[in-house]
């Protein structure tokens, strides 16, 4: 059973969340996105916080990018999320799906322990890489 956060917690993780938002997005602007994806997963884990629960942390992500004017799509969130899980110390993989007929589609989810963190949709999407 994963304890509750308090009010102080809670607005860290938040904070940490939109902080790793903000550097994705300026290392996306300045790297390719394999570079990038390196980089998240060559974190150290030694940053570990608050809130290591994979599957709360899958939430955080998603109710936070939700709510404040940012890209919240499927991939930014993924990217998110694996390099709050990479400074915790904990293992995951950023899978891209697609959906090839009847129009092209793609998707992004994190899977740790071969359980999706953030919503698959892998009846839809066939896996392309797992990173």
């Amino acid at each position: 059973m994963t304890t509750r956060l308090t009010v102080l917690e809670k607005g860290r993780l938040v904070v940490e969340i939109v902080r790793t938002y903000v550097r994705i997005r300026g290392r996306l602007r300045h790297s390719d996105f394999q570079s990038v994806v390196r980089e998240l997963h060559a974190a150290d884990g030694a940053g570990r916080m608050s809130a290591s629960d994979p599957d709360r942390l899958g939430r955080a992500v998603t109710r936070t990018l939700r709510l404040l004017p940012t890209d919240s799509r499927c991939l930014m969130q993924s990217l998110v999320l694996t390099d709050l899980l990479t400074r915790r110390g904990i293992r995951s993989s950023l899978v891209i799906g697609v959906s090839p007929a009847p129009q092209f589609a793609a998707h992004a989810w994190v899977e740790s322990a071969g359980r999706p963190l953030l919503p698959s949709r892998e009846p839809l999407y066939h896996r392309l890489v797992e990173l």
